[in-house]
């Protein structure tokens, strides 16, 4: 059993103010989602405010920019709730609510467990990623990378771990 865990950080820049009519179909969804992030296997933990959610969190300038950050036991587990189950049928709609990105917007990265990031580690994550590509410290499910304890300590991609999104 690894001694580490996997966070995520992802960002989206909302195509308009978070209490406008137009994003008020996905702030409606929040709860139900997180509600679904809580109870999937393997997960571990979630930023959130005092309000349940992150939509408050802006470690950007742009005030559009919102933030989600969590924890999981593994890729396979993000990898589920991410792309099957409830959570997929919001993701699909994405477009509605938040703008194209030409950057990467989604990074992932070990952690030894019991870890909580912050919000800052998380954004060094994703510009790490954005700089120098998947590396073994900022990673991709297209490009994953085992965690520091693996037996086979390779600090090359994994290739089968989950399928390409």
């Amino acid at each position: 059993m690894s001694t580490y865990h996997l966070a995520q950080l992802n960002i989206a820049r909302m195509l308009a103010p978070l209490d406008s009519p137009a994003m008020a179909d996905f702030v409606a969804q929040l709860d139900a989602i997180n509600a679904l992030a809580d109870a999937a296997p393997g997960f571990v933990w979630r930023l959130q405010t005092e309000d349940g959610d992150a939509t408050a969190v802006r470690p950007y300038e742009d005030d559009r920019l919102i933030v989600n950050m969590s924890v999981w036991a593994s890729p396979e587990a993000l990898h589920a709730y991410t792309y099957r189950g409830g959570h997929v049928e919001v993701l699909r709609r994405r477009r509605e609510w938040f703008a194209r990105v030409a950057d990467a917007t989604v990074v992932l990265w070990w952690i030894p467990v019991g870890h909580r990031p912050t919000v800052q580690e998380g954004v060094a994550r994703l510009e790490t990623l954005r700089e120098r590509g998947p590396t073994a410290e900022a990673f991709t499910f297209r490009t994953l990378f085992a965690p520091p304890d693996a037996s086979d300590s390779s600090r090359e991609p994994l290739t089968d771990a989950c399928p390409a999104t």
